[in-house]
């Protein structure tokens, strides 16, 4: 949908330019995860979180009651980004978030070409205090749960992580029984403390070991 002349004014006065996107001008302004919602009564964006940045010049709000998902990322870069031990992420659709304060004072950093550009993916932070806003994606965006205003500790426990990343890189050791993964979720291996996952590993490997015995003992006979 085209941006309306207000839009397009709130855009123009944010100091932002086209040069600042690569190749979409400013439609991204317009779009998930940054395009505002109506808040209206029967209808509408239906608020169930509110969190901000540091200086609360950015604002928003969640609409979905749990993350799709939520984990620990051990990964030096996020050591280094965030300044500290390890990164607490939690991932939404883009849809899930709406702005309500400042998402045209936002800042980028595609950490793989060392860009501040909005050049998907990227972090996002708030251009006045630098507080980390979220990780967008291409298709879902991470947000960080230590932003939201709690109501309740049952709020907080629905968003508690799944599993820990990338946890040869870590810091401290954290020995919570959660899966702990080498690398990336599902596509490294499963090392420390995750003793269910480990037997079942060990296990294939032992029918591996066996079946390769199997087959050298048929070609020999």
């Amino acid at each position: 949908m085209a941006p309306s002349a207000t839009e397009k004014y709130q855009a123009k006065s944010s100091g932002s330019n086209s040069s600042d996107v690569e190749g979409e001008q400013n439609e991204w302004k317009f779009r998930a995860p940054y395009k505002v919602h109506e808040n209206k009564d029967g209808g509408g964006f239906n608020t169930l979180y509110e969190a901000s940045c540091h200086c609360g010049r950015v604002k928003y709000q969640l609409s979905r009651e749990k993350p799709l998902d939520a984990k620990y990322c051990h990964c030096t870069t996020c050591q280094v980004l965030h300044g500290a031990p390890f990164q607490w992420a939690a991932i939404f659709h883009k849809e899930d978030i709406n702005f309500t304060h400042g998402h045209h004072e936002l800042g980028w950093y595609d950490s793989g070409e060392k860009t501040t550009k909005h050049k998907l993916p990227c972090k996002v932070s708030c251009a006045y205090c630098r507080t980390p806003i979220m990780d967008e994606g291409r298709n879902m965006i991470l947000l960080f749960p230590t932003l939201i205003k709690w109501k309740s500790e049952e709020e907080r426990k629905k968003f508690a992580p799944s599993c820990h990343m990338f946890y040869t890189q870590r810091i401290v050791d954290i020995p919570d029984g959660l899966p702990k993964w080498s690398g990336m979720q599902g596509e490294s291996e499963l090392i420390a403390d995750s003793p269910a996952e480990e037997v079942k590993k060990r296990k294939r490997e032992m029918e591996q070991e066996a079946k390769e015995k199997e087959t050298k003992s048929s070609k020999k006979g």
